[in-house]
């Protein structure tokens, strides 16, 4: 067990306190209304949005993730998620405008909107409780379990205990605050957690026994791990951390904070936004910072970490009293920061209780905007008034907390957690970017990709049928996922044409509010007489998607420069720093037309 100083423990508690300050204090705004509670009233400016969205992704798991897949994969393995950045850029440049357009309150919201009849009210109804309390609970426990590997490393304290304090602190917080203290946190938050992991990262690469980077690099241990991309030769690899990804993955899954279309908490807060720019504009700054600026901090401890605790044998004897199930690579991150200095220390353990609270707050207030708007609302008591809405969704924060924190204690590995939710969430994500823009969509077409993804992902990752069709004599293990998408897509297209399409009130009366444009609305159009030529509006999609492919090759181009830069490699740093220059000169001329109000 490390000794926190005085010192250190002052720090922690500030803000702990301060935390729990801000929330009381915006508590009688956030409890005027459930908008308030869950929108701030819709007047949040793109700047506080995209730092509480950094800040909310900056949770106690990431670089405990990053950890586990730098240590067993090389820095490589994070294409897994870098990857993720087409979703993100595509959401910015095409469905942001078309969030805020759209004015609903929760992104449940919108299939009263999108969709008729009772299959599209049932869709809304068990989307709410599928996301907002399974998948969220799911997502929670794994920061939750973060938070316990945490406590057990760094302070010697049991998972209970870890739950009952950090977790108790949050409880209150979001409970009084709502989103609006969540937001004006995650501020304080974002600062406190970057400062934190910057300034572990560069006490830790320069301790003498690992050398600095030079170091690093010419540790036999590390050498092979340190290659940005995928070894070409290894064709295993190639499959898994590139080609599957960039091929299939990016669009055709859901995963909290990445969903193709946006939704989510990344909806939330577009749905808070002052207007459609700032509504765009917090989604791009949000991208810019998770994948260019942040990753290094978290991968630089995790090559350190191969140095210093080269084995899991490594990190059992260091830590004789981490429970046996909870050992696993994920570990080596909070390992290393127990050997900080004070100050230092306090510091870096006052940020990863700051991403902690941040992540655990937005997914509370997330979740229970899901229960109280899409549940209890739309579905229970149509007639609540506004304080009865804000206790129903205070109430439900506590019940997610509560069901989060026990799943927690019986999970073991973060990684696995994230495997599980893309695999669950396989071949929906082709719906959630198609909907806006074809008619013939359904509700009946979303309730079967769920169904059908979820019972073939269980079939194929927990029963003998899996292992009994993705085997070396038979495909290739890595195929599982992509199979899984081409099933899934395979079916909600057979449903889709098989089921009756929505009434024409309600298609045409979605498209006169979002005005998503394009060929696929080109009968609805032709039946509301809307004539868009008339009006010279373009259709967004073309130049969206441009728009995209450039801020890809900025964000990657910085994101490599930095990587380039930090391993001595300058003459490649320049050009990576030249191309993300020339990139975003390009992108934003060819993107006015989108921030443009016209």
């Amino acid at each position: 067990m490390i000794q926190l100083t005085n010192f250190d423990k002052i720090i922690i508690f500030f803000f702990f306190f301060l935390v729990l300050a801000i929330g009381f204090a915006v508590s009688k705004k956030s409890s005027q209304s459930s908008s308030e509670y869950f929108l701030s009233g819709r007047t949040m400016p793109w700047w506080l949005l995209g730092l509480s969205m950094v800040a909310t992704t900056f949770s106690t798991d990431t670089p405990n993730l990053v950890t586990d897949i730098v240590r067993q994969n090389g820095v490589s393995g994070n294409w897994v998620w870098w990857i993720f950045l087409l979703t993100g850029l595509l959401t910015v440049f095409v469905y942001a405008k078309l969030w805020r357009r759209s004015g609903v309150s929760t992104d449940m919201e919108f299939y009263d909107l999108r969709y008729s009849g009772a299959p599209g009210r049932f869709l809304r109804g068990f989307r709410s409780i599928y996301l907002g309390i399974i998948f969220n609970v799911l997502a929670m426990a794994g920061v939750t379990l973060a938070a316990i590997k945490i406590g057990a490393i760094m302070l010697d304290i049991s998972a209970i205990e870890t739950v009952l304090y950090a977790g108790g602190v949050t409880l209150i917080f979001s409970a009084v605050g709502g989103f609006r203290g969540v937001v004006y946190t995650d501020f304080i938050l974002f600062f406190t957690a970057m400062a934190g992991a910057i300034g572990a990262a560069y006490y830790l690469i320069n301790l003498p026994e690992v050398g600095g980077v030079t170091g690093i690099l010419n540790n036999d241990l590390v050498s092979s791990k340190v290659s940005i991309f995928p070894d070409l030769s290894d064709k295993e690899l190639l499959w898994t951390l590139l080609i599957i990804p960039l091929a299939v993955q990016w669009w055709s899954s859901w995963y909290p904070g990445a969903e193709p279309g946006g939704g989510g908490y990344i909806a939330q807060r577009m749905l808070a936004a002052k207007n459609e720019n700032h509504s765009l504009g917090a989604t791009l700054f949000f991208n810019i910072m998770h994948y260019a600026l942040r990753p290094w901090p978290w991968i630089l401890v995790a090559l350190a970490s191969l140095i210093i605790f080269p084995d899991l044998d490594a990190i059992r004897e260091t830590f004789p009293n981490v429970d046996e199930d909870k050992i696993g690579h994920d570990l080596a991150y909070p390992a290393m920061l127990t050997l900080l200095p004070s100050g230092l220390l306090g510091l870096v353990l006052a940020s990863l209780v700051s991403a902690y609270m941040s992540t655990i707050s937005t997914h509370l207030n997330w979740g229970s905007s899901y229960v109280v708007n899409d549940f209890y609302k739309a579905l229970i008591n149509d007639d609540g008034d506004e304080r009865a809405l804000v206790n129903v969704g205070r109430f439900s924060v506590i019940c997610l907390m509560i069901v989060s924190s026990l799943l927690a204690l019986m999970l073991n590995n973060a990684f696995q957690l994230f495997q599980i939710i893309l695999m669950f969430g396989a071949g929906t994500g082709s719906i959630f970017i198609l909907r806006w823009f074809w008619w013939r969509i359904n509700a009946w077409s979303e309730i079967a990709a769920m169904i059908c993804s979820g019972v073939v992902s269980i079939l194929f990752e927990f029963t003998s049928i899996g292992s009994m069709i993705f085997s070396e004599d038979f495909i290739q293990p890595h195929f599982k996922f992509p199979m899984v998408v081409l099933i899934t897509t395979f079916v909600w297209l057979v449903v889709t044409f098989m089921t009756k399409p929505d009434d024409d009130e309600t298609l045409v009366n979605f498209y006169k509010k979002t005005k998503p444009g394009g060929p696929g609305w080109k009968r609805i159009k032709e039946l509301a007489k809307i004539n868009e030529s008339e009006n010279n509006s373009e259709w967004i999609v073309p130049r969206g998607i441009m728009c995209m492919i450039l801020g890809c090759f900025a964000i990657y181009s910085a994101l490599f420069s930095t990587g380039y830069f930090i391993y001595g490699e300058i003459i490649n740093g320049i050009i990576c720093l030249a191309s993300t220059i020339i990139f975003s000169f390009i992108l934003f001329n060819i993107s006015k037309k989108i921030l443009s109000n016209e």
